[in-house]
């Protein structure tokens, strides 16, 4: 076949470098997940004590980080090595990773939508569950306190769910300060004040109702967290959509490189 030249299949370059310079941003990110959440984990005395992982009362944000920094390490790892060594394997892995999240997403958007009153009475439940644990865990109470700022509100649907709380409850054996009180994350702020009153919730359900909307948030933060996705319906929507297209996007150009890369050791074999 002199004379002639025979043109094979290329891998392309600009897909190959794309996923390779997206996953390492999106490693980098995990291996900074997993620091924090080990960091976090280690400070709480969690891992020098194993038995503790199963007997916390209430959620552990730490696990949000090390669970998120875990997904994204394998995906970006995968990822960057499957696109730099044209490891049509990790490539793959990398896909159908991918294509699982996403498919546990679509699910879960379409199961929150169809069950929304059980998801309510699960997230009512959930909350309740932290409150009890609030004054166990430091990133918990973190967590709690700015929730309800963020949302001003005080408790799963009112201040009385701090009844849970051994030490906010209004029982008469209850020997605590902090009886019949809230945290002071549940007041109502004063713009005014620079410095903020830890000691603003003291006592303050031993009021009247109508007296307590004065010190404190009185709505609850489900029906708050509801009037929130509502009226941020459109962000919400497109910050989901948006996550969704990139990682349709992300799908597609892995399955690319790998059918370029097929082709061109196919293209090899018969030349």
């Amino acid at each position: 076949m002199s004379g002639k030249h025979f043109k094979g299949h290329e891998v392309s370059c600009c897909i190959k470098y794309f996923i390779f310079g997206f996953n390492i941003i999106f490693w980098l990110l995990g291996v900074a997940f997993l620091g924090i959440g080990l960091w976090a984990w280690n400070e709480k005395g969690v891992l020098s004590n194993i038995s503790s992982i199963t007997d916390l009362g209430g959620f552990d944000p730490v696990w949000l980080f090390l669970v998120t920094g875990g997904v994204m390490f394998i995906l970006g790892f995968a990822g960057c090595i499957g696109a730099l060594r044209e490891n049509t394997l990790l490539l793959k892995f990398f896909s159908v990773f991918l294509g699982i999240i996403f498919f546990l997403e679509l699910t879960a958007g379409v199961l929150a939508f169809v069950f929304k009153d059980w998801i309510k009475d699960q997230l009512n439940f959930f909350i309740n569950n932290n409150i009890r644990a609030y004054r166990d865990d430091i990133d918990l109470q973190n967590l709690i306190d700015f929730t309800q700022e963020y949302w001003d509100c005080c408790g799963a649907f009112g201040a009385d769910d701090w009844n849970l709380n051994i030490y906010f409850n209004c029982t008469d054996t209850n020997p605590s300060r902090e009886k019949c009180g809230v945290p002071f994350s549940c007041c109502t702020k004063d713009p005014a004040e620079d410095v903020i009153n830890t000691q603003c919730g003291y006592d303050v359900r031993a009021k009247t109702d109508a007296e307590q909307k004065t010190y404190i948030h009185v709505k609850g933060c489900v029906p708050q967290f509801e009037k929130w996705l509502q009226d941020n319906l459109t962000v919400v929507a497109g910050i989901f959509i948006g996550v969704a297209l990139l990682q349709i996007f992300g799908i597609c150009l892995a399955q690319n490189l790998v059918s370029d890369i097929e082709a061109v050791r196919a293209s090899c074999l018969f030349t």
